[in-house]
């Protein structure tokens, strides 16, 4: 796999030859991965994997018409070859009035904030093998698994390079590590599955596999002969693992380019309190060893830490270049890339913050409701906010945990649910979204 210096030495050579076959402006960017995987299954090695991957891609202007494109091929014949195509293609497109790089003054600069993105492990086979079977062994062990899909470690390791010809040339590198087990429990008709997995920056951040592997076990287990429940409106309270859904909805909703294509319920409700004051939701993309950590966006603009929605209401839109020109908005190094294609959106390590509320006090009051753990289906519009999943998980009686349930579906409105939502005290920054459990009262829940 070639490194940061390499990635960013080919992204300069293509821009300059870009340059050269009559391109006014161009961006160029280099992606290369690289991963080793171990699984196994019943106590019984499974699989051995590694990849790699490398990709450049090139975004030419010639005046205000614009094309991408990419390749794998980093060798000098090939990227002259793009260069000539993307510039070609870029005189037969349309003109966009819209398009463009970030002006120079909206560029990342300085030397940034060391991420700490990547801590030089790279564990053997073998290493890997025995994370693997501490983690299935553990899901194993618990009482009333009866089957295994297998446990499994990973490691991996990430380059990404941008340059343009507005003067932006930067590098960086990255890495994972992963435990991860998925079990089945139960007999016949009853059997159930689910699964436990983590992702960290640094292996040593990561828990014993043997803990991955007990969630993972305790998860399916009491899945285990679930029940429906009686159709009405109800309290429903969120799983973490699953939670973070609903705040991604929030941020496709906030998306300029929706926002341009009149594609967002949020239209009109920028100064609408969406949610109770007391809600905070944050970004933090300088985050150190964050999954989502960065100092600059897929355009080179500067990305900074900032509430996404304070005292309950909603900053503003997440911009790129293009977004941000055809709205009049500023930029806010929310632009996202991969090899090839227009730049999109997307943030950086967003969490909701913790409320005071322990679990155990936020359903206590509940004498008849839902905790679910499971979605399933895209049933979630952003043009409308209308919200309908199928779900699964636990019923909560008296303001405890009880019988399983599933064969649900729940549903409301975004801006209901967000009014509504209510979170615990049980934060944890593991994630690229992360959320507290939460709560949402007055939920519509079909079910028998």
């Amino acid at each position: 796999m070639i490194g940061p210096d390499t990635a960013l030495a080919r992204c300069q050579d293509l821009i300059q030859l870009a340059r050269k076959m009559g391109a006014d402006e161009a961006d160029a960017v280099a992606r290369a991965s690289a991963s080793e995987s171990v699984g196994v299954r019943l106590g019984a090695l499974e699989d051995v994997e590694r990849s790699e991957s490398e990709e450049i891609g090139l975004r030419v202007f010639v005046g205000r018409r614009s094309a991408s494109i990419s390749t794998s091929d980093f060798a000098p014949e090939g990227l002259k070859l793009l260069a000539e195509r993307a510039v070609e293609m870029a005189r037969l497109a349309p003109e966009d009035p819209y398009g463009g790089l970030a002006p120079a003054d909206a560029l990342f600069s300085g030397d940034g904030v060391d991420l700490d993105l990547h801590d030089g492990v790279d564990p053997s086979p073998e290493e890997l093998r025995e994370a693997a079977l501490a983690a299935e062994d553990a899901a194993r062990g618990v009482a009333g698994v009866t089957n295994s899909n297998g446990g499994s470690a990973s490691a991996s390791r990430s380059v990404f390079a941008l340059a343009a010809t507005n003067g932006f040339a930067r590098a960086y590198s990255g890495g994972s590590h992963t435990f991860s087990a998925s079990v089945v429990a139960g007999e016949g008709a009853d059997k159930q599955t689910d699964y436990a997995y983590r992702t960290q920056r640094h292996r040593s951040d990561l828990p014993d596999p043997a803990g991955i592997g007990q969630e993972a076990g305790e998860r399916a287990v009491r899945k285990v002969r679930p029940v429906s429940i009686p159709s009405g409106k109800m309290p429903v309270v969120f799983d973490p693992r699953v939670g973070g859904g609903i705040i991604g909805h929030l941020l496709g909703a906030m998306s300029a380019p929706s926002i341009a294509r009149k594609a967002s319920f949020l239209i009109g409700r920028e100064d609408e309190q969406l949610f109770d004051s007391a809600i905070r939701i944050a970004e933090d993309p300088q985050r150190l060893r964050g999954l989502r950590s960065r100092n600059y966006d897929g355009e080179g603009v500067a990305s900074v830490p900032r509430d996404l929605v304070s005292n309950g209401r909603i900053f503003g839109w997440l911009t790129n270049v293009a977004s941000a020109a055809q709205l009049d908005l500023s930029l806010t190094g929310h632009a996202s890339r991969g090899g090839g294609g227009s730049p999109g959106v997307a943030a950086g390590n967003i969490y909701l913050a913790a409320g005071e509320a322990s679990v155990a006090e936020l359903i206590a009051d509940i004498e008849d409701g839902l905790f679910v753990t499971d979605l399933f289906g895209q049933g979630v519009n952003l043009v409308t906010g209308d919200y309908s999943r199928g779900a699964s998980g636990l019923r909560i009686r008296n303001g405890e945990l009880a019988e399983p349930v599933a064969e649900i579906t729940i549903a409301g409105t975004l801006p209901e649910m967000f009014r509504a939502l209510v979170p615990a005290s049980d934060l944890e920054l593991v994630r690229g979204v992360d959320v507290p459990t939460f709560r949402i009262d007055g939920m519509s829940v079909a079910g028998q």
